[in-house]
């Protein structure tokens, strides 16, 4: 005999309905003995914000300024990585480098000519990062002399897929370190090393 199912019962919508968004709250603050999971961007938890790379840097920077990101995972035709392009890729010495080379005006130039591309991009796999503390993802930034880090995990095919991000601006955040506008890697490390020395 088949079951019968009853309708459920639906009511009207209200004016003032808004809708769910991904999101992830990360700590406000953590220490170096924290789990890495603290200060990553966890990609399956919030939406990334992308660009392609076929765009014009300007826009990209007013991208970034309207989402409120320092960086942009680039995607090619495919939807694949293509590589990622951060604020000091665009505001820093790589535009008027490739201004030098190749000539043109500013509104010329694309986001593929300053991004790093994906055969330039170091990643970190996941498993790692879960057992990593905070300032294991300090150490590792600094040695790559970069302020982002990329995740991965793999897929069911053993595709590397981009689960998370790394920041030093937000991971100094949470470290309680105050930094103010776009900055050189070096000064990002030299303040979270002045804090961490005059908190021992």
């Amino acid at each position: 005999m088949e079951r019968e199912y009853a309708a459920l019962s639906a009511t009207r919508m209200k004016a003032s309905s808004s809708f769910a968004r991904p999101g992830q709250t990360l700590p406000e603050r953590v220490s170096l003995e924290s789990s890495a999971m603290d200060v990553m961007t966890n990609l399956r938890k919030v939406g990334v914000v992308t660009v392609r790379a076929k765009t014009q840097m300007d826009r990209a920077n007013a991208k970034m300024i309207r989402y409120g990101v320092r960086t942009l995972l680039v995607l090619d035709d495919s939807e694949k990585v293509a590589g990622l392009i951060t604020a000091n890729d665009i505001l820093g010495e790589k535009p008027m480098r490739h201004l030098q080379e190749v000539g043109g005006t500013h509104s010329d130039i694309l986001v593929s000519d300053v991004m790093t591309s994906v055969s330039e991009l170091e990643v970190i796999r996941l498993a790692d990062v879960m057992a990593a503390k905070v300032g294991h993802i300090v150490a590792t930034l600094k040695a790559a002399g970069r302020q982002h880090a990329v995740v991965v995990d793999e897929d069911a095919s053993g595709n590397q897929v981009v689960c998370g991000l790394f920041s030093a601006t937000q991971i100094a955040r949470q470290l309680g370190i105050s930094l103010q506008g776009y900055f050189e890697v070096a000064r990002t490390f030299a303040e979270i090393e002045k804090a961490i020395a005059s908190a021992v």
